[in-house]
């Protein structure tokens, strides 16, 4: 194949690429807009309406692992495809007026559907990483990784407006359109995977970690179950552990994993992804924040009253700035080791809860703390997927990251949980919304958070610095990570 017509499919791939992955992305994050409206149309309570929003992360974090070993194997164009068309029915079952007796709960079914594909974004890694030629992969991947975070900045204004003008059925209209959209594109421009490569699932393996995640997630989202339900909620969390360790065992044991447990045991792999776990929770945790503080009413003595709609606006520059950080990133990563850039962009993440726990009179301070939030967001996503694929053999590209966004899943889980209870205890009895100084002080826990995973990060710098090799592969010279992964098995 000439090299005029590799670029020129290069060129169009890599669009197909990106719209795919911010459409499973802005269609997933449809929940957050949409719960009041929710809870209003189908006549249940918040807390329910809220399950619009958890089910679809949880069926993701559950399907990731198991698409990216797909993913990993001949069938990976199917994979796609299959899973798209999961996505499209989930779409539809949203849309559609269902019969009673239970229309909610055939919107979750659709939502859980619609999750499902929030794994597609590794595979989309894997495809630019296997078609792409080496100095544009790395580019590439890194964008699709920031298209993931902005993906929710997109949704959220569109599928309010929609919502406010159009009612529930039309905001998730948009999801079925863009579903049924990027579906085509996947048909059309998705490439098969190279040959020779295995797709074997462990089943066992699959069970055991979509139970354990299913819990774990389960436990970080229902927060009243831990002060009304003690007992219940540490059995659940016994549960989840033993459900976990017999996943390791099987993985361990199997010779074809979801994830290669042992590469986990790699500084870069280790390092990475604790420090994604650490900073999704503080970086998911400023982003509620702000969202739910600009929403609160005059009446409880702060706040803007902002309706739906312009609440969404207010992501624009978290959505704008993390674009242009995921732009910027790849080329600083010439010159700058993927871990100093993570240590950066978690600092900057930092700075901006700083500037909403002491400055948030106004809307344009907001706006201020949001677009910092943005830029930091986008630039750790994108330094991020450089570090654990310098150590990642290329037919292993879909199964690492969808491993690194399983942790991503069940931090900002985390994160959101962690600032539900701080904002709780914060909450005078009798009062439906809590004191402004509770926002101070989950803003706090997330400088805190931050704070952590620029250490790590730091730390991991230093520990990949010792062990700097002098020769790199073309796709770490780009990255900016040194190449330790030569073997199959980065943790050997």
């Amino acid at each position: 194949m000439s090299t005029a017509l590799i670029r020129a499919e290069a060129r169009l791939l890599v669009p197909a690429l990106a719209f795919i992955a911010l459409v499973v992305a802005a269609v997933a994050s449809l929940g957050t807009p949409l719960i009041t409206s929710v809870a209003t149309t189908f006549h249940v309570s918040l807390d329910s309406a809220q399950w619009t929003l958890t089910i679809a992360l949880l069926s993701g974090a559950v399907a990731t692992p198991v698409l990216g070993r797909l993913g990993a194997g001949p069938h990976r164009r199917a994979t796609v495809l299959a899973t798209l068309a999961v996505v499209v029915g989930g779409s539809v079952l949203t849309v559609l007026p269902l019969p009673l007796p239970l229309p909610f709960a055939w919107l979750l079914v659709g939502r859980a559907a619609q999750g499902v594909g929030l794994g597609l974004t590794a595979l989309m890694m894997g495809v630019a990483r296997d078609h792409l030629p080496e100095e544009r992969s790395a580019a590439t991947i890194a964008l699709l990784s920031v298209v993931s975070i902005i993906g929710a900045g997109v949704g959220y204004p569109l599928a309010a407006l929609l919502a406010e003008f159009g009612g529930l059925r039309a905001a998730y209209g948009l999801g079925l359109l863009v579903t049924a959209i990027a579906f085509v594109t996947a048909w059309r421009s998705m490439p098969a995977a190279p040959e020779g490569r295995s797709a074997h699932v462990n089943v066992a393996g699959a069970l055991a970690l979509a139970g354990g995640l299913l819990l774990v997630l389960f436990l970080a989202g229902e927060r009243n179950l831990w002060s009304r339900h003690l007992a219940v909620a540490v059995t659940l969390g016994v549960a989840a552990v033993l459900l976990l360790c017999v996943w390791t065992v099987s993985e361990l044991r199997t010779k074809t994993p979801l994830v290669d447990v042992r590469a986990v045991r790699h500084p870069a792999v280790a390092g990475a992804n604790l420090a994604m776990f650490v900073g999704g929770s503080g970086m998911y945790l400023l982003l509620t924040l702000i969202t739910r503080y600009a929403q609160t009413p005059h009446g409880a003595g702060y706040g803007f009253g902002l309706t739906t709609f312009v609440a969404g606006l207010i992501l624009i520059p978290f959505s704008v700035l993390g674009f242009v950080a995921g732009k910027i990133t790849p080329r600083v990563r010439t010159r700058i080791d993927g871990p100093l850039l993570l240590a950066g962009s978690a600092a900057v993440v930092g700075g901006g809860f700083v500037l909403f726990a002491t400055a948030r009179s106004n809307l344009a301070e907001l706006l201020a703390a949001m677009g910092v939030l943005g830029f930091g967001v986008g630039s750790f996503s994108a330094a991020m997927p450089g570090v654990i694929l310098s150590v990642t053999p290329r037919s292993e590209t879909s199964s690492a990251m969808s491993f690194n966004y399983v942790v991503r899943s069940v931090g900002y889980s985390v994160g959101s949980a962690i600032g539900g209870l701080v904002l709780a205890a914060g909450t005078a009895t009798g009062r439906l919304f809590p004191n402004d100084d509770a926002y101070t002080s989950a803003a706090l826990v997330g400088v805190a958070a931050m704070a952590v995973t620029t250490m790590a990060s730091l730390a991991l710098a230093l520990v990949l610095a010792r062990r700097r090799s002098p020769e790199t592969n073309p796709i770490t010279a780009a990255v900016g990570v040194p190449d330790l992964g030569r073997s199959n098995r980065p943790g050997s």
